[in-house]
């Protein structure tokens, strides 16, 4: 296929491909979300684009009867994270197809996810137009913290049970997430001539210090389910020039919490490490997400046979889920896709294109079985 849908709906890995080949390296994903909205009107559904910045947009579309809620929403994000070409062994624009594994920037995180909920959304409408009712929402700006999310009118939404995530997992259902803070940290000196420094303090040395004591802290709490809760020093800027001592460095942290350590209690013992020479500022607040697996047994053995008989699992990653959930009442979360979570913003991303059609394959029989039942 070259795009166009077939009888029953499109190609999943073919979408993926065409997905790939949209240039939406941190912006520019109104193509992109042209794409699957014209994929979704020619199939019926009822399709809203907005742009509310140049050339980022947000999807919503829906099919079936009108009601006051759905019993299911597919969300993805259309954006990706920055790729340097020159460090990669092929485009990472390529949308190829090599040794069974889907090849570019958003293969697995997370183009292809996004291109099998399309499939089985399109699908389920065009053979079961009088059983499905699905709602679709795909979004710009998530690696950044969740900003296409963040600007979508809940008016918009109709309430939903199940919030289905089509981050990569590897096609295992994941029940939720940990929570995210990013803090930018600033530490103000004094300038002075480069060879006097002893009449100046520099911040550098202030804020360096501080992202020692951050690095090298080991007393981050854990959870049995989520793990350790954890911190990185993402960024450092700082100094205009050698023979100038700095008056201002800023780092920004990517902190991950966890169940009784929210952003409150990290941002307290980041306060602690840092002393009261640096100023903290939160630049991105998530909560974490969680669905109890008993509530979701039955949609599991749906997606993924034998799942709900082992542990919960739950991903270090954040997603949109964070903002959506509250703007959809609530629903039940379950992340899935097909991407390989380990393959996620790495140098020469690919995709397996079995996981591809078995992720496809799982999302029709969701909605074959009306969306699953919620607990």
């Amino acid at each position: 296929m070259d795009g166009s849908a077939g009888a029953t709906g499109p190609d999943a890995l073919d979408l993926a491909r065409r997905l790939v080949r949209i240039d939406t390296r941190g912006g520019g994903e109104r193509p992109a979300a042209d794409l699957v909205a014209d994929v979704l009107d020619d199939a019926g559904f009822d399709v809203h684009v907005d742009e509310p910045l140049p050339r980022r947009a947000n999807v919503v579309a829906r099919f079936g009867p009108e009601a006051p809620r759905t019993p299911i929403t597919f969300t993805g994000h259309l954006d990706t994270v920055p790729a340097d070409e020159s460090g990669w062994s092929f485009d990472p624009m390529s949308g190829e197809v090599r040794d069974g594994r889907l090849l570019g920037r958003g293969g697995s995180d997370m183009k292809a996810g996004v291109a099998c909920q399309v499939e089985a959304a399109v699908r389920a409408a065009r053979e079961r137009p009088g059983d499905t009712a699905v709602q679709l929402v795909f979004t710009f700006g998530e690696e950044t913290g969740c900003d296409g999310a963040a600007l979508i009118d809940a008016a918009s939404l109709l309430p939903t049970d199940l919030l289905m995530v089509a981050e990569p997992t590897g096609n295992r259902p994941v029940l939720g997430h940990k929570g995210t803070l990013w803090l930018k940290a600033t530490a103000h000196g004094i300038s002075a001539h480069g060879s006097r420094p002893e009449l100046g303090r520099n911040a550098i040395a202030v804020l360096a210090r501080a992202a020692s004591r951050i690095h090298d802290h080991q007393g981050w709490p854990s959870s049995p389910a989520y793990g350790h809760a954890t911190v990185n020093v993402g960024t450092f800027h700082a100094g205009a020039q050698p023979n100038l001592v700095p008056d201002r460095a800023e780092m920004c942290l990517d902190i991950r919490t966890i169940p009784g350590f929210g952003s409150d209690d990290a941002v307290a013992e980041i306060t602690r490490l840092c002393g009261e020479d640096v100023d903290l500022e939160r630049l991105v607040d998530l909560p974490g997400v969680a669905t109890d697996p008993a509530d979701v047994a039955e949609i599991m053995e749906l997606l993924a046979p034998g799942s709900s008989t082992r542990p919960p699992e739950y991903a270090t990653y954040f997603t949109d889920a964070s903002v959506l959930t509250g703007r959809l009442g609530d629903p039940a979360v379950i992340v899935y896709g097909p991407g390989d979570p380990e393959q996620a913003h790495v140098t020469d991303e690919t995709c397996s294109v079995a996981a591809i059609a078995a992720s496809a394959t799982a999302y029709q029989r969701l909605l074959a079985n009306g969306g699953g039942a919620v607990a």
